[in-house]
This record gives structure tokens, C-alpha cells and sequence, in this order.
């Protein structure tokens, strides 16, 4: 009998952490509520370099930045043309307390694949520093992307995205998003 008490207590102990467990991570916290100081409407200046000496095409977007699901994730949701062409994509921005790290997720309507990326926070310059993958569409196969994301202050924000595609970094986007 008393092993079986043993053995009862045990397992209400792991269902006690379990349920510790599951509440920190479902919890939103402090790395939430800074993401959520980024809602709002932006305008963004885009350059884009599609391949290394050719001139930057330039372009103009706005975008909404929204937490949803409690405050747990946020949802940016982008318009404005690229390649003389009308764009629209949507984001969506986490930080997974499990795992202590933001996740990425992006779609547009130039391509079919979701682009997904991790990344840390650089506390020294406000910035997070994400790695993924992403498809290149000539050759169907997955090629390392890498963006950083700085918050300059309350009314600026800076993306810049780098490809490799056959062992070259090359930065091919730079975003300058200002606060309506």
C-alpha cells in the first residue's frame, strides 16, 4: 500500500509540474508587451537589391501591426507594390517561452511557401536577429535568409534581409518603417 501511495504522489507531483509548465508557456510576458509597443500603422520606404552591382529598385508600403490571441503573437498585415507590381503580405511575429526565442513567420503574394525564421534578442542594439529559410523560386530548393530587425525608437523601425545562394551573403531588402 504505501508503494502505491509513493507512486500516487508521484504522479500528481508531474502532473503538478506539467500544469507549471503549460502555464508558463502559454503565458504572455515581457518580451510580448514589447512587441506589442510596435502596433500600429507604418509607413514603409522599401529598397531592394535583386542581384550584387545592379542599381536598388525602390518602392513604398504601409502596414498594420496588430497582437492577437491574447497578446501572444502579432500580426502585420503589408501593402504596396514591389517590382511595379501590387504586394501584399502578412507576418506573424512570437516569442516562444519555452524555447526563448522569437519565431517569424511571412507569406505573400509573390510566391506560395511560408517563409519561417528563429531569432534572438540583441538587448545592446534593440535589435533581433533572426535566421530561416526561405525557397528560391529558380531552383525549388530551400536557401538560408537572414533579416535583422532593429527598433530604433518608438517611431522607427529598420528591417534588412540577406539571401545566400551559392555560398554569398547579399543583402536584397532594407525596409525603413515610420509611424503614422
Amino acid at each position: 500500500m504505501a508503494l502505491l501511495m509513493l507512486a500516487m504522489t508521484s504522479v500528481k507531483a508531474q502532473d503538478d509540474a506539467m500544469m507549471k509548465a503549460w502555464e508558463a508557456y502559454m503565458t504572455p510576458g515581457d518580451v510580448h508587451k514589447m512587441i506589442a509597443k510596435s502596433d500600429g500603422k507604418w509607413n514603409a520606404d522599401v529598397t531592394m537589391w535583386m542581384k550584387p552591382g545592379d542599381p536598388p529598385q525602390k518602392s513604398k508600403g504601409v502596414c498594420e501591426d496588430m497582437m492577437i490571441l491574447g497578446g501572444r503573437y502579432q500580426q502585420t498585415n503589408f501593402k504596396g507594390t514591389m517590382m511595379g507590381k501590387p504586394f501584399e503580405g502578412m507576418g506573424l511575429l512570437g516569442y516562444d517561452n519555452a524555447k526563448k526565442t522569437f519565431i517569424s513567420t511571412w507569406v505573400d503574394n509573390m510566391g506560395t511557401g511560408i517563409m519561417v525564421m528563429e531569432g534572438t534578442w540583441d538587448e545592446a542594439t534593440k535589435t533581433i536577429n533572426f535566421k530561416g529559410k526561405g525557397v528560391d523560386p529558380a531552383t525549388g530548393k530551400d536557401m538560408d535568409m537572414r533579416e535583422v530587425y532593429k527598433l530604433v525608437d518608438d517611431k522607427t523601425q529598420i528591417m534588412e534581409m540577406y539571401c545566400t545562394a551559392e555560398g554569398k551573403e547579399m543583402k536584397t531588402m532594407e525596409i525603413k518603417f515610420t509611424r503614422q
